[in-house]
């Protein structure tokens, strides 16, 4: 399997919605305001920095691991139809607690919603897309066989909302389901993850089924960068911290110290 796309599996995960509920609550009475944007992110930092075979990417038929930790996200200037779009990369060490993340994440979507304000990515498009058509299909062949064979330059790559850990699609805050959204052939995403809006299920607990509030998440994974196991054993952890986010409130080392 040489490209990304020949490698995908879906995967679904539904969880309830009670207890991310009950924290959000309890932070915004301490005067700490969570979204379920920023929690569900501080778990996949955590995750990754816990789960470092997801940090991996295939290139050119080679397997490589990251240095850092990358989340991309697409995000509306404003929420109407013609509003303009622009994507964000988050950068992480993996070290970072939910207050942290939250800071983060809040920091970046400030410096590129406002109208009229341009990004490192928005550049980048506006670049490429001013030249006549037929050049911009040369350029970004040209691209693609320049990233197939790693010389792709350093600032593009910074730049570039492909070269990432993860894609984060955030369908909650528009009142959508989840969706499974394909990974790109281009950069290097191996994890494509859409959060859906909340709605009623019926779920099992203690041999009788309940109505509960729930959301449910769509994974796209390349099967490539790890096994089933590991995926397995990822999505429990994060079932774990979905049951107690209150452990992203510790740091990886703390984490660490837990676990052994």
């Amino acid at each position: 399997m040489t490209r990304r796309s020949d490698a995908q599996l879906f995967s679904k995960q539904t969880f309830v919605t009670d207890s991310i509920d009950a924290y959000i609550k309890k932070k915004l009475e301490q005067g700490v305001k969570l979204t379920y944007m920023h929690l569900f992110i501080a778990i996949y930092v955590r995750l990754l920095a816990q789960r470092p075979q997801l940090n991996r990417f295939v290139m050119n038929n080679r397997l490589y691991a990251r240095n850092g930790i990358y989340i991309s996200m697409a995000v509306k200037r404003s929420l109407n139809d013609e509003g303009e779009e622009t994507t964000v990369k988050f950068v992480f060490t993996g070290r970072e607690d939910i207050f942290e993340v939250n800071n983060i994440v809040n920091y970046v979507i400030a410096e590129s919603t406002p109208a009229g304000t341009v990004n490192a990515v928005d550049k980048l498009a506006d670049i490429i897309m001013s030249l006549p058509n037929g050049l911009v299909k040369l350029l970004v062949g040209a691209l693609k066989g320049m990233d197939r064979h790693n010389i792709l330059p350093r600032a593009i790559i910074k730049a570039s909302p492909f070269h990432t850990t993860l894609f984060f699609t955030y369908l909650k805050s528009i009142n959508l389901d989840f969706i499974y959204h394909h990974l790109y052939d281009f950069g290097t995403t191996g994890i494509f993850v859409a959060l859906g809006k909340i709605k009623n299920m019926p779920i099992v607990e203690h041999d009788a089924v309940v109505v509960k509030k729930c959301c449910e998440i769509g994974y796209v994974l390349d099967e490539r960068i790890c096994d089933g196991l590991y995926f397995s054993n990822s999505f429990k952890l994060v079932k774990k911290y979905l049951e107690n986010p209150y452990l992203l409130e510790k740091g990886l080392e703390e984490i660490a110290e837990d676990v052994n």
